[in-house]
Order: structure tokens, then C-alpha cells, then sequence
């Protein structure tokens, strides 16, 4: 892959990175919620996600699966009520004072947070349109075969890296942020904004056209 495409590309993702989008928003929610080492287990399982769409997408796997109506249904619906479930948990969590009385309290492991990354990735039918819309867009005219797909994972591997890195300034700022202004009130704050923008991350996923 040219170095002067690879560079474009990699302006391009930093600028998708950093718009707000369901996976940042994600991220800044968890991690105001559970604090910043949350917030990075949370990026680290959506990493995963987009190293899994990339792996589909160069294999030819995502664009027989957005060729399916059906698919792309059942994976939105799983998306929304995963998100749905979330925003239940979030409205219903208690207010935590600080930190002390977080870890006397029944919470989220580091597995478990990973796990809610990887699934928040791979259940949003945006990320895989996003992947067959944007990614051959870069990749040059005229390749196909082995080279192509050398190119995807290319392209792949640096929307893994910005991804990683923006994320995890976004969880580090927001858990570290939260944690200096954290109490009873401020944290109820957290539960219930969290919960209002899971369920419209929802609806947001169902109104994803198939």
C-alpha cells in the first residue's frame, strides 16, 4: 500500500475516531460510569470487534452477510437489545460514593468489561457497512486477489491502532475526570445519562436500513 495512501487513510480514521460515534460514546459512558481502567478493557474488546470485522471484510465473509437482509436484521436486533439490557443496568445501578465502597460493591470484572466491548462492536451493523463502504475506498484501483487483501488488513491494522489510542484518551480523560468529581449525586448523574444514551444507541441501531 503506498505510503501516501496508507497517510490518508490514516487521517481519515483519526478524524472517524474522534467523531462522535456509538463505540466513543461508549467508551465515555463506561468509563464516567466505572472509571478509567474500565474505560480501557471496554476499548481493548472493542478492538477485538474491529480486528474481527476486518478479518469478514478481507475475506470476503462482511459482504455476503450485508448481502442478507435477514442478517443484518437478527445482528441489529441482538445489537438493540444487548444495548437495551445495558441501559436497564445503568438506570438501576446504585450511586457509588467513591471508590472504597465501589470495590465493597458487587462490580464489573475486567473480563466482563472486555466481553461488553467486543460485543457492543460486533453487534452494530454500522461498523460492518462501515468497513465494505470506507475500506475500498483506499484500496487502488485495479487490485484484487491476495493483493487487496493485503491492503484491507494493512488498513485494518492502523483503524486498530488509532482506534486503541483515541479510545483510550477518551476513557483515561473520562475516568479520571469522573473519579475527581465523583459522589453519590454526580454518580446517579452518570447511571441514568448512561442509561438515556444506551437506549438511543438502540434505537439508533434499529433504524440501521437493511
Amino acid at each position: 500500500m503506498p505510503f501516501d495512501l496508507w497517510l490518508g487513510f490514516l487521517t481519515a480514521a483519526l478524524l472517524l475516531a474522534v467523531a462522535p460515534g456509538p463505540d466513543n460514546l461508549f467508551v465515555l459512558m463506561q468509563s464516567a460510569m466505572h472509571g478509567a481502567r474500565a474505560g480501557f478493557f471496554v476499548t481493548t474488546g472493542l478492538c477485538c470487534g474491529v480486528f474481527c470485522h476486518t478479518v469478514l471484510a478481507a475475506l470476503g465473509i462482511a459482504a455476503l452477510i450485508a448481502g442478507s437482509p435477514v442478517m443484518l436484521t437478527v445482528i441489529k436486533c441482538m445489537g438493540a437489545a444487548y444495548l437495551v439490557w445495558l441501559a436497564v443496568n445503568a438506570w438501576l445501578a446504585p450511586a457509588e460514593v467513591n471508590a472504597v465502597e465501589r470495590e465493597d460493591k458487587r462490580r464489573l470484572t475486567d473480563g466482563q468489561l472486555w466481553r461488553r466491548g467486543i460485543v457492543m462492536n460486533l453487534t452494530n451493523p454500522k461498523v460492518l457497512l462501515f468497513f465494505l463502504a470506507f475500506f475500498p475506498s483506499f484500496i487502488l484501483p485495479g487490485t484484487s486477489g491476495e493483493a487487496a487483501t493485503r491492503q484491507m488488513l494493512v488498513m485494518g491494522a492502523t483503524f486498530l491502532v488509532v482506534t486503541f489510542v483515541v479510545f483510550g484518551l477518551f476513557a483515561w480523560c473520562a475516568g479520571t475526570l469522573s473519579d475527581k468529581v465523583r459522589n453519590s449525586k454526580v454518580q446517579l448523574f452518570f447511571n441514568k445519562l448512561s442509561a438515556v444514551i444506551f437506549a438511543l444507541l438502540a434505537v439508533s441501531t434499529l433504524l440501521v436500513s437493511t
